[in-house]
């Protein structure tokens, strides 16, 4: 069983950056894609950006992409999300997960526990 793990979470006012990381506990990763989601409460989960492992292919969501960036560091075992220019209203639980698709949540069968970003105003 392939456990990953979210990191870098925190606290940031608005208008900072914050890079969050997620490490695989196998050192191969045999899903097709990796992708950080988020969620709050009362909403559904959503795609914050996917990754597929095989040829690099990124997919952000359309009113994220020019401040949120995917990329997957092989050796490392790591996928990482770069957050920039953050918002009040990207506070949310956000995870890490792999799996057999790209960018739809159904898609995903590993899921990291979730980690926590507060943006303050």
């Amino acid at each position: 069983q392939v456990h990953l793990a979210e990191s870098g979470g925190g606290l940031v006012q608005a208008g900072g950056s914050l890079k969050l990381s997620c490490t695989a506990s196998e050192r191969s990763f045999t899903s097709r894609a990796m992708g950080w989601f988020r969620q709050t409460p009362g909403k559904e989960r959503e795609i914050v950006a996917a990754i597929r492992r095989s040829n690099g292919a990124t997919y952000s969501e359309d009113s994220l992409k020019d401040r949120f960036t995917i990329a997957l560091n092989k050796a490392k075992n790591t996928v990482y999300l770069q957050m920039n220019s953050l918002e009040p209203e990207d506070t949310a639980l956000y995870f890490c997960a792999a799996g057999a698709g790209y960018y739809r949540v159904e898609e995903y069968d590993v899921w990291g526990q979730g980690t926590q970003v507060t943006v303050s105003a």
